[in-house]
């Protein structure tokens, strides 16, 4: 899934960022790749595709954890711009 990966490489663009504008924007593009990242999870999340074993039920956490980290970046970087 190349969100998925796309997450990283844009909060790491990010860090080079040109302005708070360009630091958010940034992040911005990493929140909506990793929650298409979850979309395509729960798409995954099924017994008959995968079987009984296997890590989605953690992939599922750990994508959660990004967002509401990311949401809150975002957040309080906009609240800066101000």
């Amino acid at each position: 899934m190349k969100c998925g990966t796309s997450i990283g490489a844009n909060v790491e663009e990010s860090q080079a960022a040109h302005s708070k504008l360009d630091f958010v924007a940034k992040l911005t593009i990493s929140n909506k790749e990793a929650r298409e990242t979850r979309y395509w999870l729960t798409l995954l999340d099924r017994k008959e595709l995968l079987g009984e074993h296997h890590s989605l039920p953690f992939l599922k956490s750990e994508i959660e954890e990004i967002i509401l980290l990311l949401n809150s970046i975002i957040k309080k970087s906009r609240e800066n711009l101000k």
